[in-house]
């Protein structure tokens, strides 16, 4: 579906589930004469919490004016509003495509994928540049048009390394990374200080087989379903609120290497889907878990 010409904004919120809340949504938006486009909604059962992602054009003054202090303005108004009904809300314009930078190692197969879809326009957001801890993708960044800095990590630099990507993200103005196979671990310290979301795929189906090797340990236990997760990282290894999960069938035939190539098809897919969520704004994270609008 082609986006709409005029900027759209769209909410994110959640809160205490009660009786009217979407006419109410709804109401404070059509007295503002602007127009839904998307609308859906989902209801925690057991926990009684209401869950809305709402995309609108706004007034159509605003909208052809399209200024960012008017969308702001716009959208501020939207989360006191929420407040009003006990909701927490998030709200974001389509005006604004977010900066992000990928993180990788050697393997290229997420990146490759990831910067091909971004040039060719299925992301509604722009990469920065690509940080890694080897100079194996620098020639490949490079001819993407990527700025590329290698930033080496060893136990006992680890602590500077992180302060130099730190440096690096911000003076990129980056606001989401990708960790497309970077294997190293970010620590709780670098994950604070970012304070923005960190993407990463796991190279298996959480939560089983986490840590490293997943492949070896599936084939060993002779599993018939491999998998991948995109997930938030957190400062727990692999526990981060998970975006997406895909699996695929094995059987007995399979190698160790045939499990690592299914695999990397999935782990490019996967991480795609998680990515193109974010940058829509259809990923509310509540708690431990995730409420994907897709």
């Amino acid at each position: 579906m082609s986006a709409p010409s005029a900027p759209t904004l769209i909410a994110l919120l959640h809160g205490p589930d009660r009786p009217g809340l979407v006419a109410r949504v709804a109401g404070w938006i059509f007295e503002r004469a602007g127009n839904i486009l998307h609308a859906d909604q989902h209801r925690d059962n057991e926990k009684g919490i209401f869950f809305q992602r709402v995309e609108w054009v706004p007034s159509e003054a605003l909208a052809k004016e399209g200024r960012p202090s008017g969308l702001d303005a716009e959208a501020a108004a939207f989360t006191a509003f929420a407040a009003t009904l006990g909701m927490t809300a998030r709200v974001a314009s389509s005006a604004h495509r977010p900066k992000g930078a990928l993180f990788v190692s050697k393997a290229d197969h997420c990146f490759h994928d990831l910067i091909l879809r971004w040039k060719a326009g299925e992301f509604a957001g722009d990469f920065a540049c690509v940080i890694s801890n080897h100079v194996d993708l620098a020639a490949a960044a490079r001819h993407y048009g990527l700025p590329f800095h290698h930033v080496p990590v060893t136990a006992r630099t680890k602590a500077a390394a992180e302060a130099r990507q730190l440096k690096l993200l911000r003076a990129a103005g980056v606001e989401f990374v990708i960790l497309a196979r970077y294997m190293q671990i970010l620590s709780a310290g670098f994950l604070q200080k970012f304070g923005r979301p960190v993407i990463n795929i796991h190279h298996s189906f959480l939560p089983a087989f986490a840590g490293g090797r997943p492949y070896h340990q599936a084939h060993e236990r002779g599993v018939k379903l491999i998998g991948a997760t995109a997930h938030y990282a957190t400062a727990v290894l692999d526990d981060g609120p998970i975006i997406q999960q895909d699996v695929v069938r094995v059987t007995h035939r399979h190698s160790v290497e045939d499990l690592i190539r299914k695999g990397r098809d999935l782990e490019k897919l996967v991480l795609a889907q998680a990515v193109r969520w974010h940058l829509e704004n259809r990923v509310l994270v509540y708690g431990h878990k995730t409420v994907v609008f897709d």
